[in-house]
């Protein structure tokens, strides 16, 4: 358990592996931390582990968001934005991924204690993804560019500019805080935007203690700022402000819905969304089962399921050939039982999986569990409660399953995973599309000519073949049908055209 020593707007936490580490609990506002501006207002961020707090938090409240934006407005128009030399951007961004890897250990326990992951995943994959990502954009800040457009008339000249957005606000998960930090901010700055970001209510240390680094690199006052708070109040202030040009989000679709409307009743802002999630794998005969079966795993049990870095819930429900179905069943469970003997204290250098984030999150995935099981699935793996302390859900597989069951249909994000049977290729493609979502789907396959098939055939932003969750900073990443409508983590320049605006100028010079 974490421990503070009480101070202003920062608390001196005890970190499990005993360091000591001092975390600011303030509103970052003009590269420096505040009280909220209705005094008092705080919340307490919660250790999965323990199910203790950690520490109180500034609650950001609308009169906040209104100052935040001012701050962020008055610096896109004066020292950022079209302001500022793209070269310059570029050196800030880099500065502050080589700040984020000195500071790669302290982060990585930080993001452990607020959200339960491994140490070990925080550090390996969330914190490298991230420095990668915004050393990416960094070289992209100077090559942002318009086009010259021929036209009829010899005497008149046609061209484009690709001017930042301005003002974006970018509200962010649980599962993933720094990645998601990183990827909304990264190509924001890139392209000359402000940000005013605001983490999850749940996670709100690491996007905190990064505002540190933000000033220790240079970046100028109100270019980035951040509000802790909750959706209701800060999101919700920031989706109808009528001085903020863009919102980006990550998570549910009740909400993305919630953002799409009262930005349709404020000023019309841009809008970029990931949603929910139900991603399938199929496994075909010709697949390498032990490959197959050892990915099918690791892609629902990383994170412990609540994944939406390779596609929210990414593989939670898989579809085996009905020729190798109980043998691939057999290699699953046994992978699945030997994940669960790694389950534990994410601090442990051998741990896998850690809690979950929350008691909420934790009494949902179990709901599912209790559900399907209610509803005649077989749970060959897991189904059964946590002994002890902490927000914890054993990883879950389970069979029988049939298509209008509640773990088939509904988002889960958690350790869950339902494993249905196929007897041809159209079965599969038909049951892989059979869901509302469209964000990400797996083929395992040897069969050259079937891949090319099935990849056509499958309705998802993201396909992966003989692997699973596997992303790049340069490859476009986003969703169909209800998962993702307006969502691109990379396309060509990384800016355009989430960040920017493009402007046409016609120039008669006769």
């Amino acid at each position: 358990m974490a421990q503070e020593t009480s101070s202003s707007l920062f608390r001196d936490l005890q970190l499990p592996s005993g360091r000591r580490l001092k975390v600011p609990t303030g509103l970052f506002i003009d590269n420096t931390f505040h009280s909220s501006a209705e005094p008092g207002r705080t919340f307490e961020t919660i250790n999965p582990v323990t199910e203790a707090p950690i520490c109180s938090v500034q609650l950001a409240s609308e009169k906040d968001v209104d100052l935040a934006v001012k701050s962020s407005r008055k610096a896109f128009e004066t020292v950022w934005g079209l302001h500022s030399k793209p070269t310059w951007r570029g050196q800030l961004l880099w500065r502050l991924a080589d700040l984020m890897e000195r500071d790669s250990q302290l982060l990585a326990e930080l993001e452990s204690l607020d959200n339960g992951k491994p140490v070990s995943a925080a550090l390996e994959s969330d914190l490298q993804e991230s420095i990668a990502c915004l050393r990416y954009y960094a070289g992209w800040t100077d090559k942002i560019a318009g086009q010259t457009i021929p036209t009829d008339d010899v005497n008149k000249l046609a061209y484009t500019r690709h001017e930042p957005v301005g003002v974006c606000a970018q509200i962010i998960p649980w599962n993933y805080p720094i990645q998601m930090w990183s990827w909304k901010t990264a190509p924001a700055l890139a392209a000359g935007c402000t940000v005013i970001m605001k983490p999850s209510e749940l996670t709100p240390l690491t996007a905190l203690k990064l505002c540190e680094l933000i000033v220790e690199a240079g970046f100028p006052p109100g270019v980035l700022n951040c509000l802790p708070s909750t959706g209701p109040i800060g999101g919700a202030a920031l989706s109808r402000h009528m001085d903020v040009d863009k919102i980006a989000f990550t998570g549910s679709t009740v909400t993305g819905r919630k953002i799409l409307q009262a930005a349709a009743q404020s000023n019309l802002k841009k809008v970029t969304l990931e949603l929910g999630g139900k991603s399938p794998h199929l496994i075909f005969a010709s697949a390498d089962l032990d490959k197959a079966a050892e990915q099918a795993v690791s892609g629902i049990m990383y994170n412990m399921g609540q994944d939406c870095c390779g596609g929210q819930e990414i593989g939670s429900r898989i579809y085996a050939e009905a020729s190798i179905y109980d043998k691939f069943i057999e290699k699953v469970a046994a992978h699945a039982k030997e994940f669960s003997a790694k389950v534990g204290d994410p601090f442990a250098e051998d741990t896998q999986g850690g809690p979950l984030v929350s008691e909420g999150q934790r009494d949902k995935v179990w709901g599912y569990i209790q559900s399907g099981i209610e509803e005649g699935a077989t749970a060959i793996v897991g189904g059964k409660g946590w002994n002890g302390k902490g927000f914890y859900i054993l990883p879950t597989v389970f069979t029988g399953v049939k298509p209008d069951m509640k773990i088939v249909k509904e988002e889960i994000f958690g350790p869950v995973v339902a494993v249905g049977k196929f007897e041809t290729e159209q079965e599969a493609i038909e049951l892989a599309n059979a869901t509302t979502y469209g964000l990400a789907a797996g083929i395992q396959s040897n069969d050259h000519k079937q891949i090319h098939r099935v990849t056509a055939a499958l309705k998802a932003g993201t396909v992966w073949v003989n692997q699973y969750g596997v992303l790049h900073n340069n490859v476009p990443f986003g969703g169909y049908k209800q998962a993702s409508p307006r969502f691109w983590r990379s396309i060509g320049p990384p800016a355009d055209p989430e960040y920017t605006s493009v402007k046409a100028v016609h120039w008669d010079f006769s």
